[in-house]
C-alpha cells in the first residue's frame, strides 16, 4: 500500500455514510465520517396510491426504506424500476419479485420504463427534493407518474467546534461526493468552518458532472467525475486517483 495520506471525507447522509466508511477502510483509506444531510421519514398513507397503477419506479434507496410496510405490501406485486443494483437490491428485500434495473441515474431509468411501456400509470417513491428530469421524461412520452413522498433530505446544522473535531485541523486528502445538494452544503461549510490548508489540495471525487458543476467556484482543488453515476464507479476512480489499494 502507498504511504501517501488517504484521509478521505465522507459527507452523504446516513446509513449510507457508515457503509461508505466501512469499505473505504477496507480499502485502506482513512474515513472522516461527517454527513451534511440527514434523511428524514414523511408521513405516507397506506392509500398514497390509487388503485390503478401498472409498475412502480424508485430513483433512490432511500425511498424504499422510508415507505411504510403497509404501502410496501400493497405495491410489491408490481414491477419495480429501479436505478442501479443497489436499489435494486433494496427493492427485492423489500418484498418486490419483479424488479427491473436500469444502469446510470434517474434519466437512464426513465428510459427503461418508456422502453417497458407500462399500460398505466407509475408509482414514484421519492423524496419530496428531487430533479423533475424523470417525471417530466415520463409525461413527455405518455406515460402517467404518481409522485409518492416517503422522506425529505434536509441540511445539518453543526456547531464549529463539531466540524474542527472531525477534520482534526489535518489535510483532507479526498472527498466524495454524492450530490448536488451535499456539494452546496460542502461549499459552505468549506467556506465557514474549514482551515486554508484543510482543503487546498483536496481531490473531490463526484458522483455526476451536474454535481461536480455545483462545486465548480466554490473550490479551487481538482475536481474529478466518476464513469457512471455509482458508487461503484466513484470508489474506482478513488483507487485509480490515489494510486490504488492493497
Amino acid at each position: 500500500m502507498s504511504n501517501a495520506p488517504r484521509r478521505v471525507l465522507v459527507t452523504r447522509p446516513e446509513p449510507g455514510a457508515t457503509e461508505t466508511a466501512r469499505r473505504l477502510k477496507e480499502l485502506g483509506f482513512v474515513p472522516i465520517k461527517l454527513p451534511l444531510q440527514e434523511i428524514r421519514a414523511l408521513p405516507v398513507s397506506a392509500d398514497a396510491v390509487p388503485g390503478k397503477i401498472a409498475a412502480v419506479a424508485v430513483t433512490s434507496a432511500n425511498a424504499i426504506r422510508h415507505t411504510p410496510g403497509e404501502l410496501l405490501g400493497k405495491l410489491a406485486a408490481f414491477p419495480c424500476f429501479a436505478v442501479g443494483d443497489t436499489t435494486g437490491s433494496i427493492a427485492r428485500a423489500a418484498g418486490f419479485s419483479n424488479v427491473i434495473e436500469s444502469q446510470g441515474d434517474a434519466e437512464s431509468l426513465a428510459d427503461t420504463v418508456i422502453a417497458k411501456r407500462p399500460t398505466g400509470p407509475v408509482a414514484y417513491l421519492c423524496g419530496r427534493v428531487r430533479r423533475p428530469l424523470f417525471e417530466q421524461r415520463l409525461a413527455g412520452a405518455g406515460i402517467a407518474v404518481v409522485p409518492v413522498e416517503t422522506y425529505d433530505t434536509a441540511t445539518i446544522v453543526r456547531p464549529a467546534d463539531e466540524i474542527s473535531a472531525a477534520l482534526e485541523a489535518m489535510p483532507v486528502n479526498y472527498a466524495l461526493v454524492y450530490s448536488a445538494n451535499t456539494a452546496e452544503a460542502l461549499v459552505e461549510t468549506m467556506r465557514n468552518f474549514a482551515t486554508e490548508k484543510t482543503f487546498k489540495n483536496t481531490v473531490f471525487a463526484c458522483i455526476s458532472a451536474r454535481v461536480a458543476d455545483v462545486l465548480t467556484g466554490g473550490v479551487r482543488s481538482k475536481i474529478l467525475v466518476a464513469a457512471e453515476p455509482n458508487e461503484i464507479a466513484l470508489f474506482t476512480l478513488l483507487e485509480q486517483t490515489a494510486g490504488g489499494a492493497s
